[in-house]
């Protein structure tokens, strides 16, 4: 198995040769940037920018993804223009802020340097995301109440992108956020006033792989620190303009 940084040259590398003059940059974002990388339990994730993004393009960089995602068992490089990414930081404000907060160049001028992310958004998608989340999880309780075989990977799964939503809450309140997971959690259950126990079992989960003991409870009160979380985000951060432009069309 390769190591982390012979994988990261060796993708470089198979992009640059399938890519050629269409690949302008390469960009890794996340915990690997971040500095809080694990093995096994942490992706690497990395943006590509061309210059065009036509399906004859694509489809030259194609056997570069398969042998990444196959191979090497990361998930797919994401593909953008520099224009098309700068228009979409108002829907994806949690993705560009990581990238743009923790980033590593790994090829070419860096193009994220310059895109502006619009903090109402980053709020609002915090929300979005942490409401879905918490629709899944109740979802996946109907289908299996109380069953720890299927509720405990449920629970693992969820909380890596849980863990990325307590962060920029953290940020949302005006912070710089810790690092270590540990950290994040209990700022974010700090500023919150969600249950830092309720988010201390799942570190556990996330570290150990296995889940011992009772679901039910641990289950019940994730759930109910996901909604303080939310209880929070809406109290001390109201949707003001959303409401303002309901009311006008009223």
């Amino acid at each position: 198995m390769l190591s982390t940084e012979a994988r990261l040259k060796e993708l470089v590398s198979r992009l640059k040769e399938f890519g050629a003059t269409n690949l302008e940059c390469v960009i890794l974002f996340g915990s690997a940037a971040r500095g809080d990388f694990h093995e096994g339990h942490s992706d690497l994730n990395v943006v590509c920018f061309l210059h065009s993004l036509s399906v004859e393009e694509l489809g030259r960089l194609a056997p570069v993804v398969k042998w990444w995602c196959v191979e090497q068992r990361e998930p797919a490089p994401l593909f953008f223009t520099e224009d098309e990414l700068k228009h979409a930081a108002d829907v994806f404000a949690i993705e560009i802020l990581d990238m743009k907060h923790g980033r590593r160049v790994l090829y070419g001028a860096d193009a994220a340097a310059t895109i502006e992310v619009p903090m109402n958004l980053h709020r609002v998608q915090i929300e979005h995301d942490l409401r879905t989340t918490l629709l899944k999880l109740r979802q996946h309780y109907l289908r299996a109440p109380g069953d720890p075989k299927e509720l405990a990977p449920v629970l693992r799964k969820s909380f890596s992108g849980v863990l990325t939503l307590l962060r920029h809450t953290v940020i949302a309140f005006g912070e710089e956020p810790p690092v270590a997971a540990h950290d994040i959690v209990a700022r974010a259950a700090t500023l919150t006033g969600a249950s830092m126990t309720a988010f201390d079992a799942l570190l556990k989960l996330r570290e150990k792989g296995e889940f011992h003991g009772e679901i039910v409870p641990v289950y019940g009160a994730y759930l109910k620190a996901l909604e303080k979380t939310l209880d929070a985000l809406e109290h001390h951060f109201p949707k003001r303009e959303w409401r303002r432009v309901k009311n006008a069309h009223s």
